[in-house]
């Protein structure tokens, strides 16, 4: 039960950088390869604010967010937007954004280097036990999974609720169709990027309050939010939120059972059990 309890605390903060990539390949169309560097972006922000600076990590959302909305959108704007235009298919554009976000990737992770360094970081942020059915948990996983699904609740009401999501969820569906009721994709694609890539700096501020991170570890994030959103079922934010809990169990379950160093390992092994037993993931359809 210890074990469960620790995944399914994993898998909510999962949760939060596999929305971002949801946003960005099921709305947008766009294979973000960086996506895991704004992870590390947010949980540098964190760490700044607290330890360097003495107040709440929390504050790592005010500075991350933000800053990870307005360059994504500066991006997508003015790097991904020439790549979707000579794009005559969609095969054609995944390709190009692959490469062009993989490049981006390393750009990203150099100039990291030279800001943060190469060490590894990290803080001691709410580091104390909390009895839950008689085990003891970390209060910085409960904070973090508790922030985690509050982000969670508040995109999915967005996405349900507001005309904005409809419509986003609209062209998830459909881009074909999306463009036949006057919706405007190209402006839809461009607000799902940067709120991506804002979710993604949100989850790095959570990760960073019980993991330990350093500049180049982003690309290990990339890799679980792909497996999250593939395995899920691309664009469906139902089928993200159950496999980055089915990836936080897993992960959980092997650590704990078997060997740390074998949870990617084990990572990759459901998402390719997953994809045998229904190519199009958990909650996708088949087109």
């Amino acid at each position: 039960m210890d074990t469960l309890i620790i995944g399914l605390l994993l898998g909510a903060t999962y949760c939060l950088m596999a929305l971002g990539l949801t946003l960005q390949y099921g709305v947008a169309r766009i294979m973000n390869l960086a996506g895991g560097e704004w992870i590390v972006v947010g949980g540098f922000a964190a760490y700044w604010s607290f330890a360097l600076q003495g107040v709440s990590p929390l504050w790592g959302f005010a500075l991350a967010v933000p800053f990870a909305f307005v360059l994504n959108w500066l991006i997508y704007q003015y790097l991904l937007t020439p790549l979707i235009r000579r794009a005559k298919t969609r095969g054609a554009l995944e390709v190009d954004s692959i490469l062009a976000t993989f490049g981006m990737s390393f750009i990203a992770v150099g100039l990291m280097r030279m800001a943060f360094g190469g060490e590894f970081f990290n803080y001691s942020f709410l580091a104390e036990p909390v009895l839950i059915l008689g085990s003891a948990f970390g209060l910085n996983r409960i904070f973090a999974a508790a922030v985690a699904i509050v982000f969670g609740v508040a995109l999915y009401f967005w996405l349900v609720r507001s005309r904005t999501g409809m419509a986003m969820r609209a062209l998830a569906l459909s881009p074909s169709s999306a463009k036949l009721v006057a919706i405007d994709v190209q402006k839809l694609s461009l607000i799902a990027f940067s709120v991506g890539g804002a979710m993604s700096a949100a989850g790095g501020v959570v990760l960073s309050t019980f993991l330990t991170l350093d500049a180049s570890v982003g690309v290990v994030f990339t890799m679980k939010a792909l497996i999250i959103v593939i395995m899920g079922g691309v664009g469906n934010l139902k089928g993200a939120i159950v496999a980055a809990l089915l990836l936080g169990m897993t992960e959980s379950v092997i650590a704990t059972w078997v060997d740390p160093g074998l949870t990617l390992a084990a990572a990759y092994l459901l998402f390719v059990v997953v994809l045998l037993v229904k190519p199009e993931g958990l909650f996708g359809t088949k087109s």
